[in-house]
Formats: C-alpha cells, structure tokens, sequence
C-alpha cells in the first residue's frame, strides 16, 4: 500500500491497525496471537474509514465447512482493502460487498451495537497512540 488521497501513508496505518489488535478488539473469543485478525473486521474496517474515508463493505464469507461469517472490508475509490483477510481459513469463498440494509450505512449498522462500538473506542484509541508515537 502507498499513500492515498487523504496523505495517510497506508503501511503505516496498516500496521498501526495489526499492532493494536488484542483479545478486547475482537468479536470472538476464538481470538489469539496465532490469528490475529480474527473477530476484528467490523471495528477495523470502521477505524481505517476514519484516516482514509471510503466506505465500509459488509457481505457474507462462505468458510470451507459451508458456514457462512459476515465480513467487513474497506473500499476506496473503487479499490478494496481488506486487512483482515487472513482471519479465513484457506478454502474461504469472500463475495462481493453489498450494503446491509437500504438506507443503513454498513458503518452506521456495525456502530449500532454496543459492544462493536465499544470495541471500536478500543482499537481506535490504540491506533492514534501509535500513529502518535511515530
């Protein structure tokens, strides 16, 4: 990744976003140090959107044992960015992003559940201290 229209250095942001990943960010408790990406779609797509803009894009994942995950990703200026991706076991059918419901936005509807919201407080007060840092 290379910087885009907002001058946010995407390398930097990605891993300012891998680096504050925890068990507290996460949706599952399935989480751990070996898939770090694991539960963190929703809070990260929506924390990425603040530095860059866009919009997030929520479909459903198809896992190799057929059971389907919804799935959260970035797309801006008709590029996708997915940093959590390699939360899927290899064999994942990813489909196309589609908003959630008409006149929701997909941000607006992944914010509307306390505990995503307040994971999301989590992971996005970690990033900027991060990016602070640097």
């Amino acid at each position: 990744m290379a910087k885009i229209e907002t001058g946010m250095d995407l390398n930097r942001l990605e891993a300012a976003i891998r680096n504050s990943w925890c068990k507290e960010t996460s949706s599952t408790p399935e989480w751990s140090p070996q898939n770090p990406a694991r539960g963190q779609c929703a809070v990260t797509a929506c924390v990425f959107q603040d530095y860059v803009g866009g919009e997030v894009v929520w479909f459903k994942a198809k896992l190799p044992d057929n059971t389907e995950e919804s799935h959260y990703f970035n797309r801006v200026n008709g590029t996708e960015y997915d940093l959590t991706r390699l939360q899927f076991p290899v064999g994942t059918v990813l489909g196309q992003g589609a908003e959630r419901m008409p006149g929701i936005t997909t941000r607006g509807h992944a914010l509307s559940h306390e505990p995503t919201r307040e994971r999301y407080e989590t992971l996005r007060y970690r990033v900027a201290r991060l990016l602070e840092e640097d």
